[in-house]
């Protein structure tokens, strides 16, 4: 998995702080809080690796990994894919320690509960020795340092016992790793923002609860028009919600078969049989669905069917019944819609339970244009719904507006920033580059072509007469090992993450500077890789060679670093922009009472500005407008005009769309105080796109208002639509808006 933004600066983050709570001779704890989908234990899993990696960690590091249920072995599965490559850790269980400890660079993983169990066999004293308190006490024998990393730590870190283990586990750092941490007194933080995660298109934009249904909160729950209808009803919009995610998928040309999960709850009585007997005849009777024909999977205690391939992108199963237990730690990212029934009486919506998903199909790929594959969706018929932490009631979305039905396209050009990741990990187009500065700098007819081997030299019986004698004097080595196979891949890697500075030494960007590498060989010596690896590599790391290599490295990166400053300046371009059709808020958004003009119906808003509410009441007065839409300032949802700013092209998302009924359209920004004065470029921007499209045909007007009065906003409303180097902070060149 290529790794986002947030995550590197995560991952720099965590390894500062903790080098410097090494420091320190006491131990310490740390807490590392991500967001379900953020992909926390990747972040984890490099971390690791980079300290172990840095020189400036001097002791020898064993890591403990503890984790809820049978979450520890997919950890440890997940750990030990991710070190494939590069073997920087070893994963193992208790039975895959050697001579009952843990050895440099290696992660002991168990299962917390399991651990805490009286008499377990790994806590109580045995004829093997073979035990926690043994496996510490040998490995700090060694001299090494404990680490130990508590992951989906709300689940077991507060007990009595939980506690009493990390005293006996006495680690010099504890990580605690949670989407909801809940340990106490931590002496550092490192958090990742979920508008982050959101933003590179880890997890999807939101989820909603149950789309096409009011939703009215009262006394902190969500009560539901759904509630109190069928499980027949239920199961039948989360079907039709599945066949438009389906359609829209084909559209993209992306082969994903969306998954409706049914969630029955984790309490075993006599009415999980009777609900998940229901469910099954429902899908079969009225929608074909069964275990039969593949399209049903099951994962209950005791009833395992079609769960083969249940994660893959293009599994055939389209229903899958489980309970609330399997939602830990498992990841199916084409799961896409929830299913609650109200035989749950009451459910707390966390983070947690909402985390299946949450998760985009794609992550390397993000976010999709059609923007019904980047929400998931709940239905349920229960009563009463609680949603516990901010985070998830940021992230359910309970409210939706929808477009009204008099609405006529305007099909207007926008334009939004593209997405860029090229500034801290290498793209294909770093091999073009190398391929053209090592063609320039006449590298092919600089370097030694006949490969001499690679040795490393090492000193052996040096003796000197006393200590006096060693004072200013240079000693070499005096015997050399030839490097073959695996070590010789290992110096050739730590050569290459050497050279990749400013970038992060990722896999994927090692890849991509070993792989032009390999490119200049095959395509200027005719050397294929596939035949000569190890002579390729022998041909680098070569004492002849590898200055040279290194000049074309670094010209390459100043090269491809002044191509990715320039795109990061470029803007998505949008043919026809349109209101969206519906647009879906969280809790924290309350809907107007009157009846308003708003295209969006009912309209809500979140401490929306008070120049923005007062123009509102301005727009609802006026008799010649048909319609007003409030716009948002984000990707390609929202309307946006393009304007120039330091030699920058951003996007412009204006405050107001205004359709009058002689069909013109206004586009208005409100400012004020010192966001008015800085408006000179934007306004510039806006009129320029102004008179672009209205030679194109379109009938547009607009600029910046706002109101002479300045605090309460019951002056007049005017408005700018000049040069930009015109605004003042005056009003003497503004107009009154008539509208």
């Amino acid at each position: 998995m290529r790794l986002k933004n947030y995550q590197i600066n995560a991952i720099n983050e965590l390894l500062g702080k903790s080098k410097k709570l090494f420091t320190y001779s006491d131990n310490k704890k740390l807490i590392f809080k991500a967001p379900t989908g953020s992909g926390k234990t990747v972040m984890v899993a490099e971390f690791l690796k980079q300290l172990c990696e840095d020189k400036e960690v001097k002791a020898p590091l064993s890591f403990i990994w503890t984790a809820p249920r049978q979450l520890h072995g997919q950890s440890r599965d997940k750990l030990d894919s991710y070190y494939e490559p590069s073997r920087a850790l070893r994963c193992s269980f208790f039975e895959d320690l050697d001579d009952k400890r843990i050895d440099q660079n290696e992660i002991l993983f168990f299962n917390w509960e399991s651990i805490n169990k009286e008499g377990n066999i790994y806590i109580r004293d045995n004829e093997q020795d073979n035990n926690l308190t043994s496996v510490l006490a040998n490995t700090r024998e060694e001299g090494r340092t404990i680490i130990l990393i508590i992951d989906e730590s709300h689940h077991h870190a507060t007990s009595e016992i939980s506690q009493n283990l990390i005293r006996d586990i006495n680690p010099k750092l504890t990580i605690e790793v949670s989407a909801t941490p809940v340990l106490e007194s931590p002496d550092e933080i490192v958090s990742v923002q979920l508008e982050d995660v959101k933003a590179e298109g880890m997890i999807k934009k939101a989820v909603v609860l149950n789309p096409e249904f009011n939703n009215v909160i009262k006394d902190a729950k969500v009560q539901s028009q759904l509630s109190k209808q069928s499980e027949e009803l239920v199961i039948e919009l989360a079907l039709k919600k599945r066949k438009a995610l389906k359609e829209a998928y084909e559209k993209e040309k992306v082969d994903i078969n969306p998954l409706v999960l049914v969630q029955l709850p984790d309490r075993h009585t006599s009415l999980e049989d009777v609900v998940k007997d229901k469910v099954i005849a429902i899908l079969k009777d009225k929608h074909k669905i069964t275990t039969e024909n593949g399209k049903l999977a099951i994962h209950l205690s005791g009833d395992h069917e079609n769960l083969e391939n249940i994660s893959k992108a293009d599994s055939e199963a389209e229903v899958l019944i489980f309970k609330q237990a399997l939602a830990l730690g498992w990841d199916c990212p084409r799961a896409h819609i929830l299913v609650l029934f109200r035989d749950w009486k009451s459910i707390v919506f966390s983070i947690q339970t909402i985390g299946r998903i949450m998760r985009m199909p794609d992550p390397d790929y993000g976010h999709y244009t059609n923007e019904i594959l980047n929400y998931g969706y709940i239905f349920t018929n229960l009563d009463d719904i609680e949603i516990q932490e901010d985070i998830a009631r940021d992230y359910i979305t309970v409210h939706t507006s929808r477009r009204r039905g008099d609405y006529t396209p305007l099909g207007l050009p926008s334009c939004h920033s593209k997405r860029h990741r090229e500034k801290t990990r290498l793209s294909t187009l770093f091999i073009k580059v190398f391929l053209q500065e090592a063609s320039a700098y006449g590298l092919a007819k600089k370097i030694q072509k006949k490969s001499k081997g690679l040795s490393v030299n090492f000193i052996s019986d040096y003796k000197a007469e006393s200590v006096d004698a060693l004072v200013g004097q240079k000693i070499a080595g005096d015997k050399g090992i030839k490097m073959t196979g695996f070590d010789l891949q290992k110096y050739f890697d730590y050569f290459v993450r050497k050279n990749l500075s400013p970038f992060h030494p990722e896999d994927r960007s090692i890849g991509r500077l070993k792989e032009a590498i390999y490119y200049f060989f095959d395509q200027m010596l005719d050397m294929k890789y596939e035949d000569v690896q190890e002579e390729i590599v022998e041909m680098v790391l070569n004492e002849d060679n590898i200055q040279h290599f290194v000049n074309i490295i670094d010209q390459t990166k100043t090269r491809y670093l002044d191509h990715v400053s320039k795109r990061e300046k470029e803007l998505d371009y949008d043919d026809s922009w349109d209101v969206p059709e519906s647009i879906s808020y969280s809790s924290a958004y309350t809907e107007i009472d009157h009846k308003l003009k708003s295209i969006m119906q009912p309209f809500f808003c979140n401490e929306t500005s008070v120049i923005e509410m007062a123009f509102i009441s301005f727009l609802e007065k006026q008799g010649r407008i048909h319609w007003w839409f409030k716009n948002g300032d984000r990707d390609a949802v929202y309307f946006a005009v393009p304007y120039q700013e330091n030699g920058d092209r951003k996007p412009f998302y204006v405050d107001f769309i205004v359709q009058m009924k002689d069909g013109s359209t206004g586009l208005f920004d409100t400012k004020s105080g010192l966001t008015r004065q800085v408006a000179g470029t934007k306004i510039d921007g806006l009129n320029a796109y102004i008179k672009e499209q209205n030679k194109k045909g379109k009938n547009l007007f607009g600029g910046i208002v706002t109101n002479t009065d300045p605090r309460k906003f019951t002056g007049r409303w005017i408005s700018f639509n000049k040069d930009g180097k015109e605004l003042s902070t005056s009003n003497d060149n503004w107009e009154n808006l008539d509208l």
